[in-house]
């Protein structure tokens, strides 16, 4: 099917763009020495996932159970769920492993580690758990310094838990674009990372694994001694955050949303669309950077930029397009962008974009697309 025939809106994925991207990470692991486990909630798709596979990645990381469960069905065993388990979802964990699943769990504090511990020993199943530590005071974990590391280890390694690794995630490096101060954060990653698991061997506790990472970190990294594997998501289709970031240019950008032009507003300068935030997502980061671009960066169906426009505004079903104030002039709106005209959008964040869609249509370079299957759910 040519672009000109899908019905819109809907999602967008260059192979070319995403092959280039995939080579490019699994190139800097191997330069660097380690592991990559790339985080598939970006895309839960399948196809893509053995595009990573085929590059050289070893294992998964997944957001939720659902993920874990349907990409075991697909043939990928090696997966590491990588937020904190409760004990309201180990039956299903449970069920994977039984199943053949070498599936990792994650904990961060003593009730859910006992929890854990209990679960196991009711049901004669010796968990693989990985304690996540916090690097940078972004979201959940354990700081490397703190008793609680300890404390958590020793529950979990002596009640039949087995302690696979540690485990971190530099969400604050979203926050910065320059290489130095992502370096500077890579750094205190790893070396963060490295330093927990050193405290739990010398307690006594096997800890094989040291898993850091984020798009991101993983680019920005200079020295990754002690690290085991990497783990980055967004990397494989890129978005306009991370170009803010400074990770990426907007050619790298393989994610984009097909929508059509439906109206005008020709007083106000708009041309609407018929892809609204239920399209694009409501995701606004790049609100807080450097660089606005609204709910996205139009280009013309051939992948082209349109850089004095941006998708200003948006509604459930309905996007506005209209010139940045200090771009191009917007000229004649309906002449530039006549009802009918096919546009593509650059997403702020391809997990969010992503997430609207049932499939993606992905995009070959003669412009020809075959559907990939997502997947939604917990």
């Amino acid at each position: 099917m040519k672009l000109e025939q899908i019905d819109t809106p809907a999602a967008l994925i260059d192979i070319a763009r995403m092959q280039k991207n995939i080579a490019r990470m699994q190139a800097r692991m191997n330069t660097l020495g380690v592991a990559f486990r790339p985080h598939v909630k970006t895309t839960k798709s399948i196809d893509v996932v053995r595009a990573q596979l085929a590059a050289g990645a070893r294992g998964i990381t997944v957001s939720t159970l659902k993920e874990a469960e349907a990409f075991f069905a697909a043939g990928v065993t090696d997966i590491l769920y990588a937020v904190g388990i409760v004990p309201s979802k180990l039956p299903r964990a449970l069920a994977l492993r039984r199943q053949g699943c070498d599936l990792k769990l994650v904990v961060d504090n003593p009730t859910a580690a006992a929890a854990l511990a209990a679960f196991g020993d009711q049901h004669g199943e010796r968990f693989e758990a990985w304690i996540e530590i916090d690097t940078d005071g972004h979201r959940s974990g354990i700081q490397p310094e703190q008793q609680t590391l300890l404390d958590v280890g020793r529950i979990l390694h002596e009640n039949g838990v087995t302690v696979g690794g540690v485990m971190t995630h530099a969400g604050s490096s979203y926050e910065l674009n320059t290489p130095d101060a992502l370096a500077a954060l890579a750094e205190q990653e790893r070396a963060g990372c490295v330093r927990a698991a050193e405290r739990l061997r010398a307690a006594g506790i096997a800890c094989p694994a040291v898993s850091v990472g984020s798009t991101p970190t993983a680019l920005a990294a200079r020295d990754l001694q002690g690290v085991t594997e990497v783990r980055a998501g967004v990397y494989v289709l890129f978005d306009l955050v991370m170009r803010n970031v400074g990770v990426c240019a907007l050619d790298d950008i393989a994610l984009s949303v097909l929508t059509t032009v439906i109206g005008h507003q020709e007083d106000k300068g708009w041309a609407i669309l018929d892809a609204g935030w239920m399209a694009l997502s409501r995701d606004r980061g790049t609100s807080r950077q450097s660089h606005d671009f609204g709910y996205g960066q139009p280009c013309l169906l051939n992948g082209t930029l349109l850089p004095g426009y941006v998708v200003s505004g948006a509604n459930q079903e309905h996007g506005i397009l209209a010139a940045v104030a200090d771009g191009e002039p917007a000229g004649d709106i309906a002449q530039r962008f006549p009802i009918g005209m096919k546009l593509r959008i650059l997403p702020n964040h391809a997990c969010a974009t992503g997430a609207q869609f049932p499939e993606y249509h992905a995009v070959a370079a003669d412009g020809s697309s075959t559907e990939w299957p997502r997947f939604y759910g917990w």
